[in-house]
């Protein structure tokens, strides 16, 4: 039997590594000669990408009032980040700007997703913010330097879905961030809303930008495995110049092999594949 990490012994020791890596963030945070993003202002001009992302979603057997919980979280986290602007080497954190999320601040309860098993915490929900976020920085120039993904694991059957599987993020305060760079000589902006129905965003730019950003998913299918279903597909970039509409690149941004944790019957028969 493999040795279980301390973490694992018991409740006890999992929040006392948790504090442990909150710790070590906080002081690397400190202790870094990187530049944060932290000022606001008013919107700037040009829209590069923008994208809504529907609240309340029928997921799996998850009770719906943790999605409740998640409209009012949202809500509470959407004012700490709209109107951000990253400028040329700045560094934009998810948890520099949003801080804990504590009952304290009038967070609740919500949806988490912990040790690869549905869950629930305070403050639940920040996901679907970080992975709006994520979807409009893939469509720039902007570099993503630190996201984290629930690898491995497809944890519900589509709902609505509007952006590719394997494109989400996972974060956890403060020690699983999202963060990206401006390396580019243009100003860029969040403009992030939030509405009874979805949470909306808007990257802006300062400047025209001469390059486009298209996502696309290839080979999206479900294949069974010694009678387990993975989910699989392809996630590409592909730059295009706006001048002559020619293709500069295409890169391979994430290949998935995720183990399907739902009902089987939840899979479109026609997304289904042969036996590899």
């Amino acid at each position: 039997m493999a040795r279980r990490l301390f973490c694992e012994i018991s409740p006890l020791t999992y929040a006392i590594s948790v504090q442990k890596m909150r710790i070590l963030r906080h002081v690397k945070n400190v202790t870094s000669l990187n530049k944060f993003a932290k000022i606001k202002g008013k919107p700037l001009t040009i829209l590069v990408y923008k994208h809504t992302s529907l609240i309340r979603r029928k997921l799996g057997d998850v009770n719906m009032q943790l999605q409740e919980n998640k409209a009012v979280n949202l809500g509470l986290a959407v004012p700490k980040i709209n109107g951000i602007i990253i400028k040329p080497g700045e560094i934009f954190s998810f948890w520099k700007l949003v801080g804990s999320c504590t009952m304290r601040k009038g967070y609740l309860e919500g949806g988490t997703i912990s040790k690869g098993r549905v869950s629930s915490g305070i403050g639940g929900g920040m996901c679907q913010f970080s992975n709006l976020i994520h979807w409009m920085v893939l469509h720039s120039p902007l570099k993503v330097i630190e996201h984290h993904h629930h690898d491995g694991l497809d944890m519900f059957p589509d709902y609505g879905r509007k952006v590719p599987f394997g494109t989400g993020t996972s974060i956890m305060y403060n020690y699983l961030d999202y963060r990206f760079i401006n390396d580019t000589a243009h100003d860029f902006q969040l403009i992030i809303s939030i509405n009874e129905t979805h949470l909306c965003g808007e990257l802006r730019v300062s400047e025209p930008l001469t390059k486009s950003y298209h996502i696309l998913e290839e080979d999206s299918h479900f294949t069974k495995i010694d009678g387990v279903y993975y989910r699989k597909n392809t996630i590409i970039r592909q730059i295009i110049d706006k001048q002559t509409g020619n293709e500069i690149s295409r890169e391979i941004l994430k290949k998935s092999h995720a183990k399907v944790m739902y009902d089987e019957k939840f899979i479109p028969d026609e997304k289904k594949a042969a036996h590899d």
